[in-house]
């Protein structure tokens, strides 16, 4: 895949106060959007209890990967805790780089990767371009979470990050629940998977598109400035680079 660089487009207009208060209204309005907030924040407890409660799908396929160590299994990956967390990179086999927009929520990963493990959590990445592909890239970007390759086997395709050869061939596949047109042969991604102690693996949640932006941390400290996010609505990513290309 070839890529352009291109200079990021930046909103240099002002923004319009709807009005402007005295120190006491704004009180008010402060409180009553901290009463919004904390709706959210209970609503958000919420759903996470119920992700946490989802049944499990025991994974009965070998899955071989190629990393840093050598070969290693899906059961491997967890490095010795019971808890693993798949982000699916967008870089397949032969891409000169990869997608700007993974690279982007990927700068997030080393911060929290300090401490996931404390909390019995292994991260890892995974994209099926060959490892020296990935080895290329993740060294042109200085990150130093574990990324390894699932070149030749079944597990893109099996939690549905990666388009099929017939799937490209009708223009349509199966991304985010639902049957879509294939815009790309790689998409993003994220699966998280649970080891008991006798070594079962099991899947207990995968989500993607928009369900990947709570890994953006960048993303909520846009949302705390006047101008929010300030995206194009028809291509609400169009203004992220790779860090290295601003």
């Amino acid at each position: 895949m070839k890529t352009e660089t291109l200079e990021p487009k930046t909103d240099k207009s002002e923004v319009n106060p709807s009005k402007v208060v005295s120190e006491a209204e704004w009180l008010v309005a402060r409180r009553d959007l901290l009463t919004r907030e904390k709706e959210l924040t209970r609503l958000r407890d919420e759903v996470s209890r119920h992700r946490r409660e989802l049944p499990w799908v025991k994974v009965d396929k070998e899955y071989v990967f190629d990393g840093p160590n050598g070969k290693e299994t899906l059961a491997d990956l967890f490095d010795g805790r019971s808890q693993l967390i798949v982000y699916h990179f967008m870089l397949g086999p032969g891409w000169d780089e990869g997608c700007k927009s993974c690279s982007y929520l990927a700068d997030h990963f080393d911060g929290a990767n300090w401490h996931l493990p404390h909390r019995d959590v292994t991260f890892v990445v995974v994209s099926r371009a060959p490892l020296s592909e990935i080895e290329r890239f993740r060294k042109r970007m200085a990150w130093r979470f574990k990324w390894v390759s699932s070149h030749g086997s079944d597990f893109n395709f099996d939690y549905y990050v990666s388009a099929t050869k017939d799937e490209q061939t009708k223009g349509k596949m199966y991304y985010n629940y639902s049957t879509q047109e294939v815009i790309s042969d790689e998409l993003p991604g994220l699966s998280v998977f649970y080891k008991d102690e006798n070594g079962d693996v099991f899947h207990t949640y995968s989500t993607y598109a928009r369900g990947l932006d709570i890994l953006v941390g960048a993303y909520n400290f846009l949302d705390l400035a006047p101008k929010g996010r300030n995206e194009n609505p028809d291509a609400t990513m169009d203004w992220v680079r790779r860090h290295d290309e601003y």
